[in-house]
């Protein structure tokens, strides 16, 4: 058995450096195992989540054993949210776009507040990602933008307002991903700037993070060759010592999910998880699937390693230091209540308008369903919901990739004015050949944008009026059908 002759103080620095999720909402026998053996944490994603009342069960059940257990979740506001789309965030590029320091804190707060009250106090967030590249298939507006210096200061922002409520914030992805067009859960991206563009524009969010205190930083799944042309970020030496040894960074350092393919399709989780501690890595994110497999693989390697003195036994036990000083500083997260009308008043002030978008007749709203992802979920978006419950003769029409016919569903609607939803059409052939077929059948739809600020694909004629929300939350959602509608309907 790997790690037989070690230590028992070693065998339990291995378990502590590991952060798994599991199927389901009732922790399986396994992981309760893992957790009684010394488990650094568990982080959970929308399948573990029945309601908030289940959610505060769960996380007091995880904790039985360990009161020090580190529970983390990737919520981010806005399109990531793995405990309601509802709440009030309006996402990071309408915050950002809004530019008001105060809001993106109180904003970060609330969301602290909420996980407080559940037992969560490892918050995967804020996205410190400078998304300059349109194209880019992951990040897009879970950035706050494209400009270094407004990333950095609400970066800053977020970072003090969740840690406000003694939930610890984690910035990622570093050395950045917001100028990839290669999303790492699928492939291994390569961001081939200088070192001076990544001091330029890459950098300056993770320092300002640091400057106000982030307790954690993740890594990126990424070749960065101004850094190290051979090995993806997350087991690089050379991109850990960057962090450690010149932006100052003595926190805790966690990968990305080591199941993405950018990693393991070449390396193995097993291998990569030595690689990564190795490099300087303190917490091993496992992924998803939540399999127990994946968990022996990645615990047998390490102990293998260590054992084999691959691995040296102090970096463990550093990492596993690191790991305890942030489970004792988040041992008691700070409930807090959510108040959405504030993030409904935020979302109204990220819409963008050109042209005259108020609705004068009965509707057909166009939907142009964009699929979620790895990162983003399947979460609820569009404005259907919300208008036709304003509205009950709203007739709703979904395209998706395998119904393209945008054009034909439109025809019986000729009395109708037509509104099409979309996001990131820019991203997809399918949508962007649908949007524009909603466009040529109809010159006089109304468009609105759930996505970013530039996303409108293709030439052709002005539309008739564009509304650009900046974010696909339930807040963006209603802020949008007020301005169609030209009254306030509230949350």
């Amino acid at each position: 058995m790997p790690g037989s002759s070690l230590p028992a103080e070693v065998r339990r620095a291995v378990s502590a450096c590991l952060l798994p999720g599991f199927p389901g909402i009732t922790p399986p026998a396994f992981l309760r195992e893992a957790i009684a053996d010394g488990l650094g944490g568990v982080c959970l994603f929308a399948g573990n989540i029945a309601s908030p009342a289940a959610l505060s069960e769960l996380t007091a059940e995880l904790r039985a054993q360990n009161p020090a257990l580190l529970v983390a979740i990737d919520e981010e506001g806005g399109d990531v949210t793995r405990l309601d789309a509802g709440a009030g965030s309006p996402g990071n590029w309408a915050l950002g776009a809004v530019d008001d320091l105060t809001a993106t804190q109180r904003i970060a707060a609330t969301i602290g507040g909420r996980l407080g009250a559940v037992g969560v106090n490892l918050n995967l967030a804020p996205d410190a990602d400078v998304n300059n590249n349109p194209l880019n298939p992951v990040i897009g507006i879970r950035s706050f933008g494209a400009d270094p210096e407004l990333v950095s200061r609400h970066v800053a922002a977020y970072v003090a307002g969740l840690q406000s409520r003694r939930v610890a914030a984690c910035a990622k992805h570093f050395p950045g991903h917001g100028d990839t067009s290669a999303d790492s859960h699928h492939e291994l991206p390569v961001v081939a700037v200088s070192r001076e563009r990544l001091d330029e524009v890459e950098l300056p969010p993770f320092r300002a993070a640091i400057a106000a205190g982030v307790r954690v930083i993740m890594t990126a799944h990424l070749v960065v060759p101004a850094l190290d042309p051979d090995r993806p970020a997350t087991v690089s030496p050379a991109v850990l010592r960057l962090l450690r040894e010149e932006l100052g960074f003595t926190g805790v350092v966690v990968t990305d999910a080591l199941e993405m393919k950018a990693v393991s399709a070449t390396l193995g989780m097993g291998e990569a998880a030595v690689q990564a501690i190795a490099a300087g890595a303190d917490l091993l994110c496992l992924g998803a699937q939540g399999l127990e497999s994946q968990l022996a693989e990645v615990r047998d390697a390490l102990l293998a390693a260590v054992e084999s003195g691959r691995l040296p036994a102090e970096r463990v036990l550093e990492a596993a230091g690191r790991i305890r000083e942030l489970a004792e500083w988040a041992r008691s997260p700070l409930a807090g209540d959510a108040d959405p009308s504030f993030g409904l008043d935020v979302a109204r002030r990220a819409v963008r308008v050109s042209g005259d978008p108020l609705l004068r007749g009965p509707v057909a709203v166009v939907e142009i369903r964009a699929p979620g992802s790895i990162a983003v979920s399947d979460t609820a978006w569009g404005i259907t919901t919300v208008l036709a419950a304003a509205d009950p003769g709203t007739t709703a029409l979904r395209v998706t990739e395998e119904l393209t016919d945008a054009s034909g569903l439109l025809a019986p609607y000729s009395d109708r004015q037509v509104v099409a939803v979309y996001r990131d059409a820019h991203l997809s052939d399918w949508r962007r050949a649908s949007l524009a077929a909603v466009r040529a059948a109809r010159p006089d739809a109304i468009l609105v944008s759930m996505g970013g600020a530039d996303d409108l694909p293709g030439a052709g004629d002005e539309p008739a009026a564009v509304l650009r929300t900046l974010g696909s939350a339930r807040v963006n959602a209603i802020a949008a059908a007020e301005r169609l509608l030209g009254r306030e309907l509230g949350v």
